[in-house]
């Protein structure tokens, strides 16, 4: 990652929170593959994307990805300022809120 672009702040979630996220995330089809190249800026630039239209989104972790499942996931949190909801196998869970959505559009966390 380039060193000019401006850090993100991490998001964290109280275990409520958390709880009422992977549920809503059940449904969620996976919107980023990662592949053989890892995790480049492209492949963060995307998960950004989705985050911004979604807040809540799924990464797959392809077969061939060579980072570890656990190191990869923490990495995409960290790298697009989004909180990490859950791995389960060689999937990621990401929310990231976004006040720019419409009401309706946005999720409302529990308290």
């Amino acid at each position: 990652m380039s060193t000019n672009k401006k850090k993100k702040s991490q998001i964290t979630l109280n275990s409520k929170q958390n709880k009422y996220l992977r549920g809503l995330g059940h449904h969620v089809d996976p919107t980023v593959y990662v592949g053989k190249e890892g995790i480049s800026e492209n492949v963060v630039q995307s998960v950004l994307d989705a985050l911004r239209t979604r807040e809540l989104i799924k990464v797959k972790l392809g077969q061939n990805c060579e980072v570890p499942k656990k190191e990869a996931a923490e990495q995409l949190a960290k790298d697009s300022g989004a909180a990490l909801v859950q791995l389960i196998g060689k999937m990621v869970l990401l929310y990231m809120p976004n006040k720019k959505l419409d009401r309706e559009q946005q999720i409302v966390l529990p308290k």
